[in-house]
């Protein structure tokens, strides 16, 4: 799952030379954003606010809501034509926050004009486009990026750094819940609309030699909308453990709650929790090995509790959106594979698409691609 990409990344500079990449100027990148909906604005504003970035047009077929977006007194360009766009040798890099079905054309039409490209959540509709995407990124070059916002939040930076650090000791369950009274949308289901979120941070934490190999997934459609409207997914990793997903749109309350279980500490992530986000638990079952117990205490004294401190790390405060667009800057500078590349967006896909077959098929278990 974490094939992480030295050799990709030294295959983009060898390939630098020769590729379609813009040359990039010592001052700020300049950048366009397509779709002015529900997610484009707030990339606008974080596009804005950096020095790293200069953006020089949003792009949207409803021309007057991309202004409306930019306000009066901006000097950005709002247009319809994205063409315009693609040809403008100012801009050298576009995120695109359209419907997932749009993705490909437009990402793939910007990686051949040479872009570097920031892609909304998930990065396509399915596997097979997202690996067009991919393939293409890598042939020229470019930067490929997905916006797996939650992944760029403090207090998962910071689960990410325990998790990988062995703090928690091997893990042994991850359990994530995200619930609310939500919009029910009418071209996807609750897994793709919700799951995404929940499945880019499991990817963004794991350490590099555990991976999930197969899924099942439970739906209900309880008010008849077309699609699943509450679900459960359960992941299979590679160690033995066990990844849980509840995702709602039915829930009257809001909860954006994850626990990951180690063997030697818990943590508990609550994100509706300014107070105390995380929290680390000194508390959990301990093992006793055979051979340390005469035969016949054995069946009784094999499992043992233990019950110590609990600490809640202090969590800095900074916008995920904020980090993300540094990042961004910081790959194409350094002409690197991102934290949450291409690649992160095609394991994601590929446990959707599992998913979604598993939902076919009643909760049967599907054999992940990089579980085969």
């Amino acid at each position: 799952m974490h094939a992480k990409n030295q050799k990709d990344q030294n295959d983009q500079k060898d390939k630098g030379e020769n590729s379609t990449v813009t040359e990039i100027p010592a001052e700020p990148l300049g950048v366009a954003v397509v779709g002015a909906g529900y997610w484009g604005p707030n990339l606008v504003r974080n596009f804005q606010s950096s020095p790293r970035f200069r953006l020089r047009w949003l792009c949207d077929l409803d021309v007057d809501r991309a202004q409306r977006v930019l306000g009066g007194y901006s000097t950005v360009q709002a247009t319809s034509d994205y063409a315009a766009v693609l040809a403008d040798p100012s801009v050298q890099a576009v995120a695109v926050a359209t419907p997932a079905g749009t993705h490909l054309d437009i990402a793939l039409a910007a990686l051949r004009a040479g872009k570097h490209v920031l892609v909304e959540k998930p990065l396509a509709a399915t596997y097979a486009d997202g690996m067009r995407l991919v393939d293409e990124a890598q042939q020229r070059g470019l930067t490929l990026m997905c916006d797996h916002t939650y992944c760029y939040t403090p207090a998962v930076g910071r689960i990410r750094e325990l998790v990988r650090s062995g703090e928690l000791g091997e893990i042994h369950f991850i359990d994530s819940v995200r619930i609310n009274l939500g919009l029910v949308q009418k071209d996807i289901d609750v897994m793709w609309d919700l799951a995404p979120h929940d499945l880019s941070i499991l990817d963004f934490i794991l350490p590099d030699n555990v991976e999930p190999v197969a899924v099942a997934a439970h739906g209900a459609d309880p008010i008849g909308a077309g699609q699943a409207c509450v679900a459960y997914l359960t992941l299979q990793l590679n160690t033995g453990a066990i990844a849980h997903v509840h995702v709602n749109w039915l829930s009257p309350t809001k909860v954006r709650t994850t626990m990951v279980g180690g063997s030697k500490r818990t943590l508990i992530w609550d994100d509706l929790n300014p107070a105390q986000r995380v929290a680390i638990f000194d508390r959990g079952v301990d093992l006793a090995a055979p051979q340390e117990i005469g035969a016949d205490e054995r069946r009784d004294m094999l499992v043992s509790y233990r019950s110590g401190d609990m600490i809640a790390p202090a969590i800095g405060e900074k916008e995920a959106l904020r980090s993300m667009v540094d990042e961004f800057a910081d790959a194409i500078g350094e002409r690197r594979a991102p934290l949450t590349d291409g690649r992160a967006g095609l394991r994601v896909l590929d446990i959707l698409e599992a998913a979604s077959r598993s939902l076919e098929f009643r909760g049967a278990v599907v054999g992940l691609r990089a579980g085969r």
